[in-house]
């Protein structure tokens, strides 16, 4: 009997080092994300910071309309990484997914995931219309991003990674399949992230420009802003990063360019702090 132990032990730790052995830790692939968006949560954070004189007519147009908004809008979007970067679009961008608007009492995937932390509005363009598709690029080497977006007309704005400080917790989240080590964080400006990343992808990137943990971020909570990124699917893939993900049309401009561009515009107009403005344009760009 006790030979028979010995024997069964032996084999079993054969087992767990041949195990340890082939642990695949893949740096190459495709992560599907949601992102909610709760719209009426954001509008009317929106509408109690607008306190001037300037702001009246628009917080009267905005209220207005709350009772015909959905209680958030869902988007789907695809990411591309490898070791040195990562690619991320709109599946409606590349044709293959959709916006989902979801009445009161059905909060998507992620919102049921994450509860009451909530999600952010998108910016208006100088003509009146929506900002359009976003498609975020970061190199994790030189530490450069890019963004394109459409305004009045597309541009590629250049600058480099958010710098962002992350406090470990010792909460563990299961999401699409990975057991995730949540994280707090702020960036310079002070805005309040929670992400959740695993290291069994090690690869320091995540969903739109964030990065900077041991391992990719597949949840990302932005409870100001009221909006949250949730991987549903990681596939793993030799297929290089695309390169053609760039307009031909659309005009390269650092941020700081792009921010003097507006100086003038709807964003800043009236508006007595700038530098709120400006941090405000600058996180519904990125997130």
């Amino acid at each position: 009997m006790i030979r028979i132990l010995i024997i069964l032990s032996a084999v079993l730790l054969q087992i767990e080092a041949v195990v340890a052995q082939h642990a695949y830790f893949p740096t190459q692939g495709t992560i599907y994300f949601e992102k909610v968006t709760y719209t009426k949560a954001r509008m009317k954070e929106m509408m109690n910071k607008m306190g001037n004189q300037n702001d009246r007519g628009m917080r009267y147009d905005m209220s207005g309309h709350m009772s015909e908004m959905p209680e958030s809008v869902t988007t789907n979007f695809v990411m591309q990484f490898d070791q040195q970067q990562t690619l991320m679009l709109s599946e409606e961008a590349s044709g293959t997914g959709s916006t989902q608007m979801r009445g009161r009492g059905q909060g998507g995937r992620g919102g049921g995931r994450s509860g009451n932390m909530q999600m952010a509005a998108p910016i208006v363009s100088r003509g009146g219309r929506g900002a359009g598709q976003k498609t975020f690029y970061q190199n994790l080497k030189s530490k450069e991003t890019s963004i394109q977006v459409e305004l009045d007309e597309k541009y590629i704005l250049k600058d480099s990674l958010q710098q962002v400080t992350w406090r470990f917790t010792d909460e563990y989240r299961n999401i699409a399949g990975y057991d995730c080590r949540r994280v707090n964080g702020a960036t310079t400006d002070s805005l309040y992230l929670i992400a959740f990343y695993t290291d069994q992808i090690p690869v320091d990137g995540g969903p739109v420009l964030t990065g900077g943990l041991p391992g990719m971020i597949l949840g990302l909570v932005i409870p100001e802003m009221h909006i949250n990124y949730w991987a549903t699917k990681v596939d793993f893939t030799n297929t290089p990063i695309t390169t053609s993900w760039k307009d031909k049309k659309a005009k390269e401009i650092t941020m700081t360019n792009f921010f003097d561009l507006l100086s003038k515009s709807v964003f800043s107009r009236g508006r007595a702090n700038s530098q709120q403005s400006r941090r405000s344009i600058m996180e519904n760009l990125i997130y």
